[in-house]
């Protein structure tokens, strides 16, 4: 494995210098239009064209853990985990269509103020710690430290010097306010995609080098044949990882539920947007929708090659850790083997998927907790200047909280990908549930929104943990069961996502007609009118999907 060259740190700093220098421009423009606006500040209002939300949008959502985890996923499982990428793209149509019409029309700017105005003010406060403590704890603290192994995998840095670097890249950029992040990750993803391209060109060079021949073209022939089942989009019930993706479930079942909550509940994600009037923000969604399509080509199929390059004995000892094979080294193991010059492109487009989602992490912890905290519960007198300083200091505690706490979550011994949607998995289905029956159903009330905090939760737990107590080996004719690595029968993530989420539904429609609510607000009804979209919107949605269905029809 060659060593980062002088090059190759050249290529790197000017990618670093370009995003610092354009990021102060933008901010010295922004201070001069306008005052320290606290919507300015952390949304942006008005000021992001849909180019730059739906650029903003994928490089917060493109992190270490889909370059790290996702591109382990691709080695252990194949072409199935870009599932989670194809069935985004559809789900961001969903969210652009009958999502966002609602947050707009109610000029929406945290999830917790979306739960406040529905329901009350109980709910959106245990909501808005929830989502504080989760950002913090899981996502902040797995994209800081997988990111940092990444780094520190290529460059030959110790592990936390690569921590200290990714945060204070991050709080410089965050301290500039949305309208500094989304901007400056025009140029996060345009370096992530064009690095990710240029790494997953050279590795199907180096898997048709290892057969003695050229061209992405043979390498690719070479994937699908050492490789044949990596390419099955649809796991069948004796696969091993049947359990990570349980066949049809994930085209209609629980990755629904994972998507739609990530994308359309999730206040990292949406924030883009709500600055936006509802066309621009459609427009940014669809095009993000399109760039999702492309991410299984940059984060899975190197993971996909990696696998074969291991197989051939091409990568060495490089897969191993302690003697162990630790899939979420493919991706900095094919790093390595890049030549000089484009390692530092795909260093550069790795460290700009990580500082980019890092950024917007930390600029929604810091909107939620001043804008629906601090603001709400500590000092409503707070000026807009006083509360943009509140932000920037949330942004600092944030980061050292998990740059202190990253070490000892073991993110590393559970691979990335998977720890993430292990933890998020057990409320996806109560968040999603209790906005949806917000949105649709006027008679929901408070309680069964609090049914749907709390009661979802523990309804994960119990069936997460159910196995230990109890034989599920009679749910495996219906498919809802299969043995795990120790024999025991345990009902797949997906399908327990499902069963929540339909049991949290049934129970917050009992809930509200038992203890019926006072009368809904104009602003709650749902309009039809709010759904009609444009011809341009209609026809790249279209696009979208006749792309995922193609894909899905040939390696079904």
């Amino acid at each position: 494995m060659s060593p980062i060259t002088s090059l190759d740190t050249l290529v790197f700093f000017v990618y670093f210098i370009a995003v610092s220098a354009y990021g102060l421009w933008i901010y010295r423009k922004r201070k001069a239009a306008t005052s320290s606006s606290t919507h300015d500040y952390f949304l942006a209002e008005g000021s992001l064209t849909w180019w730059a939300i739906g650029a903003s949008l994928i490089a917060s959502n493109i992190s270490a853990e889909q370059f790290i985890g996702m591109s382990g996923a691709g080695f252990k499982i194949g072409m199935a985990i870009a599932a989670y990428e194809f069935m985004a793209a559809a789900t961001l149509i969903v969210v652009a269509v009958f999502f966002m019409p609602v947050y707009i029309r109610q000029r929406i700017y945290t999830m917790p103020q979306y739960l406040e105005q529905r329901y009350n003010r109980t709910v959106a406060t245990i909501m808005a710690v929830f989502w504080l403590a989760l950002y913090i704890v899981v996502n902040l603290t797995s994209i800081l430290y997988l990111g940092a192994i990444a780094i520190s995998s290529v460059s030959g840095l110790g592990l936390v010097p690569c921590m200290i670097f990714l945060a204070l890249f991050a709080i410089v950029i965050t301290l500039g306010g949305m309208k500094v992040i989304g901007y400056t990750d025009v140029i996060q993803v345009l370096v992530l995609v064009i690095g990710g391209l240029v790494t997953t060109w050279l590795a199907l060079n180096l898997v048709a080098a290892s057969d003695g021949g050229s061209g992405v073209v043979h390498g690719f022939s070479l994937l699908t044949q050492k490789a044949g089942g990596h390419f099955d989009m649809v796991l069948a019930r004796d696969n091993p990882n049947y359990l990570d993706l349980p066949g049809l479930s994930v085209l209609i079942g629980g990755l629904w539920i994972a998507n739609l909550s990530y994308f359309g509940c999730n206040q990292y994600i949406t924030q883009r947007a709500l600055g936006a009037n509802l066309e621009t923000a459609r427009k940014g969604l669809l095009f993000a929708g399109f760039l999702k399509l492309l991410m299984p080509v940059i984060v899975v199929l190197p993971g996909i090659a990696a696998f074969v390059l291991h197989q051939n004995g091409s990568l060495g000892a490089g897969m191993l850790v302690g003697g162990e094979l630790n899939t979420d080294r493919a991706y900095p193991v094919l790093l390595a083997l890049l030549p000089t010059g484009l390692k530092g492109l795909a260093f550069a487009a790795l460290t700009a998927a990580v500082v980019a989602s890092l950024a917007g992490k930390a600029n929604s912890i810091a909107t939620i907790f001043t804008l629906d905290i601090y603001k709400k519960r500590v000092n409503p007198a707070a000026s807009e200047q006083k509360m943009v300083w509140i932000g920037r200091v949330t942004v600092l505690v944030s980061m050292i909280a998990a740059f202190l706490i990253a070490p000892f979550m073991g993110i590393d011994k559970k691979g990335g990908f998977q720890y993430i949607q292990e933890y998020t998995g057990f409320v996806s289905p109560g968040i999603l549930a209790m906005f949806v029956m917000g949105f649709f159903w006027q008679r929901t009330t408070s309680a069964a929104a609090m049914f749907a905090t709390i009661g979802g939760f523990l309804l994960s737990v119990l069936l997460k943990f159910l196995p230990a107590f109890m034989d599920l080996s009679g749910l495996a004719p219906i498919g809802f069961a299969v043995p795990n690595a120790e024999g025991v029968y345990e009902m797949p993530f997906m399908d327990r996502m499902m069963v929540v989420f339909v049991a949290v539904l049934l129970g917050m429609a009992v809930i509200s007609l038992l203890w019926p609510r006072r009368e809904a607000h104009p602003e709650e009804k749902v309009d039809p009118a709010m759904f009609r979209v444009s011809p341009g919107f209609m026809a790249g949605s279209a696009v979208i999907l006749v792309i995922l269905t193609a894909i899905y029809w040939v390696w079904f």
